[in-house]
């Protein structure tokens, strides 16, 4: 199995930096900045020593419900992203590893995971586009939108940093955030392990069965 531990600390360093300009047209879709922990990002799952707490996010689901998450998924294994659905690359395919991968699960494992997705882009990734985008990839998804200054601190407290949605040298909007997905333990509520962008369908494959125990992969 692929799996790494490292100290919080350097956790931090690799996802603050860790971004991608999704769709941009160029380079920045590349890691803005190089970190030590990338060296051996032939690991996908990294087994954190100091899991992150969940979260306290009250955002508005994709029937125009408020959700607040911490609550709505405590006792769940709960997988986290953050994305948006204009990205062409990186988070569609992320969300449709994550959905090829939970349908290897059985039936009873599958209803009790829960998929997160919230935007970076919350001006266009309104509630009823989220839910359309989701649809095609898996209805049970749960889709997350609101203020992006709330979106952003939510991140933060993850070690993930995104950007407000600007517009690239082609005029292109884009938005620019960390590429990871945290998997939250149903034993505790706290995120105990991180996936990067390298991580494949056989990686979510292998490790859902017990990240929904709540054991690590």
């Amino acid at each position: 199995m692929r799996k790494k531990t490292y100290a919080v600390a350097a956790l931090f360093a690799a996802a603050a930096l860790t971004l991608s300009a999704c769709g941009s047209g160029d380079d920045s879709n590349k890691p803005v900045a190089d970190v030590s922990v990338a060296a051996d990002s032939g690991k996908a799952a990294t087994v954190l020593d100091q899991p992150f707490e969940k979260p306290d996010l009250v955002l508005t689901d994709t029937n125009g419900k408020k959700f607040d998450l911490r609550a709505q998924t405590k006792g769940r294994p709960t997988l986290v992203y953050f994305g948006y659905t204009h990205c062409p690359d990186v988070c569609p395919l992320t969300m449709n590893n994550l959905a090829v991968a939970k349908k290897q699960l059985p039936k009873a494992e599958q209803d009790k995971l829960r998929v997160v997705f919230v935007t970076t882009d919350p001006d266009r990734d309104t509630p009823a586009a989220l839910r359309t985008w989701l649809k095609g990839i898996d209805s049970d998804f749960i889709g997350l939108t609101g203020d992006f200054s709330t979106i952003q601190a939510g991140a933060r407290t993850l070690g993930i940093s995104i950007e407000p949605t600007s517009k690239d040298k082609n005029g292109k909007l884009v938005s620019v955030h960390g590429t990871q997905v945290i998997a939250f333990s149903p034993k505790t509520d706290r995120g105990y392990v991180l996936y990067g962008e390298d991580a494949t369908v056989d990686d979510y494959t292998k490790d859902l069965p017990k990240i929904v125990e709540g054991k690590n992969p």
